[in-house]
């Protein structure tokens, strides 16, 4: 089946289906990313990725790697509608000549795309966030304490225990998506859901500009002739390498927009007033590998779940649904 022949209903369906597949199966990984981006240079909590989810679990518990994944499964599917919507509809607009896309039109497509995508992305990202970061604020909150008490037995040893006896080392408050949305918008309006605007459509529009193209081009290369598709594995592994290739390469812009997001800040943390101001202190404070810092684990998130959608295009999940229930009238 082509990606023509698919309607939208169930494009829609096949992306909802991806993305809450796709996030169960990654969110780990994803939450290793959004702590690993906010550790800065002497302050580090975790070593790697492994060592993120080792202590998340010892600490939070295995259900600890899933903080915020509700707020994302709840919004990833309209988060895909919007964004496979909006790239058919700028597709089939900028196709009026019948003879297929350009890559430059292509591009085109992808970037509106992502800045339609961004309305729900926003706050989506703002929320998960705030949740898959308190694990890593109460573990350095502890590790301070700790090393201070350790400071204090060196120097006075009845001084530390007098101090020991005071301290409480108390757990993140839990806090729900729910809770933090309202505080925001009481305290900010709905402006406070959509803070990193900026970064978020620095990330997205050029995600969309490099993976739709790479993706229709390494699909191209894997059809046996133009009338017939790619085969199954031959899809899953474009969306693969599209979806990591452009990942990595939007990684920098992922950076900035999480540390602009993050709503409380550890220890001498520093605060960013907008994009450029949190670009230049990156830079200065910590240098251009910082925005690599968590580029791996991302590649490990896009490219299973841009690999899903491309699966359930080709299995034909939504197509399956709309035929054998009462919503086939909307595939009409």
């Amino acid at each position: 089946m082509s990606q023509q022949q698919i309607s939208l209903p169930a494009k829609l369906i096949n992306g909802g289906i991806a993305g809450i597949v796709g996030v169960t199966c990654v969110f780990p990984i994803d939450l290793a990313k959004t702590r690993l981006q906010n550790q800065r240079q002497g302050q580090q909590v975790y070593k790697s990725m492994m060592d993120c989810l080792v202590k998340t679990v010892r600490s939070e518990g295995y259900f600890g790697m899933y903080r915020g994944a509700a707020v994302n499964l709840t919004l990833v599917t309209p988060e895909k509608a919007i964004k496979l919507a909006a790239n058919d509809f700028f597709r089939h607009h900028l196709s009026n000549t019948g003879k297929g896309l350009t890559v430059f039109k292509e591009m085109l497509a992808g970037c509106a795309a992502g800045m339609c995508q961004v309305v729900i992305t926003t706050p989506m990202e703002m929320l998960k966030i705030q949740l898959q970061d308190a694990g890593r604020l109460a573990a350095q909150q502890q590790k301070t304490v700790v090393m201070t008490s350790t400071k204090l037995v060196a120097t006075n040893a009845v001084l530390s225990r007098s101090y020991n006896s005071g301290i409480v080392v108390s757990a993140p408050r839990a806090v729900s998506a729910t809770q933090i949305a309202k505080e925001l918008v009481q305290t900010q309006g709905v402006k406070g859901l959509y803070r990193g605007l900026g970064a978020t459509l620095m990330r997205d529009v050029p995600f969309s500009i490099v993976y739709f193209p790479l993706f229709a081009n390494l699909n191209n290369l894997g059809k046996p002739s133009p009338e017939e598709s790619s085969p199954f594995y031959w899809a899953f592994l474009s969306g693969c390498i599209a979806g990591s290739t452009a990942a990595v390469a939007v990684n920098p812009c992922d950076v900035v927009k999480t540390r602009l997001q993050s709503l409380n800040k550890g220890c001498n943390e520093e605060t960013y007033n907008g994009v450029v101001d949190c670009i230049s202190k990156i830079m200065r404070k910590e240098g251009p590998s910082a925005f690599l810092k968590g580029a791996g684990c991302r590649a490990l998130v896009i490219a299973p779940l841009f690999g899903i959608a491309q699966v359930m295009y080709f299995v034909g999940v939504g197509e399956y649904i709309l035929d054998n229930s009462p919503l086939r009238m909307l595939s009409a």
